[in-house]
This record gives structure tokens, sequence and C-alpha cells, in this order.
């Protein structure tokens, strides 16, 4: 399964999608991230809050051809980290171990990508992991691991999609609340179901990473 630590469905962002050019779109993302920063100085968000803008704005920064699906997705894995309970280490051992094989080139990642506010959960991306030496066994165990043994919270998962409606609301996303807001509605009435990545993000960046707890990423 490429693209993500969590199983799903492979579904597109309800509502329209941003357009316009990459240079324009990185510059949206750029603004979005020096916003957050400036708020951070001056006053606003709670600690809290402020800390779930970072971690967005900086995805953002990185991805934006980001979509509401790829937001969600992001929030569902900070909040309920990879979701695989009763996990068999040897199919996933062979999930990885395929997925491994058919990497393609990528660049600009870093090794590990922060995706909870309180630093817990980390998207620890392949391309840079296996060229930096990364145990393929060490990774494996942590993603397990984080399965087994994290719960994750359905509470925390929507507090921090309101805390995502709400920095759509001050223009941070590169999408609008409405088009978010639509995307939420289906991922609620589902009861908060794990999904991949957009088609379009998928295409642009190729994601492959596993989901872990940072405590156990050697």
């Amino acid at each position: 399964m490429a693209g993500g630590g969590t199983p799903g469905v492979r579904r597109p962002a309800t509502g329209r999608r941003f357009r316009g050019a990459p240079l324009l779109l990185r510059l949206l993302a750029l603004a979005a991230l020096a916003a957050v920063v400036i708020a951070e100085v001056v006053g606003g968000p709670n600690e809290e809050e402020q800390a779930f803008r970072l971690v967005v704005a900086r995805q953002v920064a990185r991805f934006p051809r980001m979509e509401p699906q790829d937001l969600y997705k992001l929030v569902f894995q900070g909040a309920m980290g990879s979701r695989h309970a009763g996990l068999d280490s040897a199919m996933a051992r062979e999930w990885l171990d395929r997925e491994i094989a058919g990497l393609q080139p990528g660049s600009g990642e870093a090794v590990l990508d922060t995706i909870s506010a309180n630093g817990r959960m980390v998207r620890v991306n392949l391309r840079p992991y296996l060229a930096a030496g990364g145990s393929r066994d060490a990774l494996l165990r942590a993603f397990v691991g984080t399965a087994r043994g994290f719960q994750g919270s359905e509470a925390a998962l929507r507090g921090d999609l309101d805390l995502a409606e709400r920095m759509a609301d001050a223009r941070l996303l590169p999408f609008s609340r409405a088009d978010l807001h639509a995307y939420l509605e289906q991922m609620r009435a589902r009861g908060y179901p794990a999904v991949e990545h957009s088609p379009g993000y998928e295409a642009a960046y190729r994601p492959a990473y596993r989901v872990a707890l940072r405590s156990l990423v050697p």
C-alpha cells in the first residue's frame, strides 16, 4: 500500500481543488508559515493550537499541492497513529519490503516529519531514512510497536480537525474552508476512517513513509 502508514480508501477531496502555478502555490504556503510564526510572536492562539498550526504549516510549505484529503490524513495519523491493531509482523515486513523495492526517486525530504502537536508521532520517510543507513528491522519494530501499543483518541482527532478548520478560516491553507468542511463532513458520516493520500498528492510527491512514535524510532 503506497503512500502511508494507515490503510483506507483513496478518495479525492470534495469540492474545487486549489489551482495555480507551482510558484504561486509555494508562495501561498510560505505565507501561511510566516503568518503562523508572526502569530507566535505577537500572540493569538493558545500554545496547543500554535503547536498544531506549526505542524500543519510546515507540511503545507513543503507540500503546497495538499488537498483536504491529505490534511485529514495528516491530522488522523497525528491523533490516531498507524492504527493497525493486531498487526501481523510478517505481513508488515512483506508490505515494507514490497514498498521499498518499488521506491522511486524523491527530493527534499526530511528523515522525520513531526505530525502531532505534542511531538510524539512522526512519519519516517523511507527514502532519506534508508539513504542515511537506517535499519529496516528497527523501523519495522517501531511501526509494529506503535500499531500495537498506541491508543489513539477520537476526541483528540475531532479537536484537531476543528483546529484545522480554524486555520482554513484564517486562510492559512491552500484550499477554502468550504472545501475542507465538505470533506470533513464526509469523514464524520463515515466514522472517521483511515484514508489514502489524494491522487494529486501521490503524483506530485510520491509519499513513502511509516508512522511511528518518535520514542520508538532509532
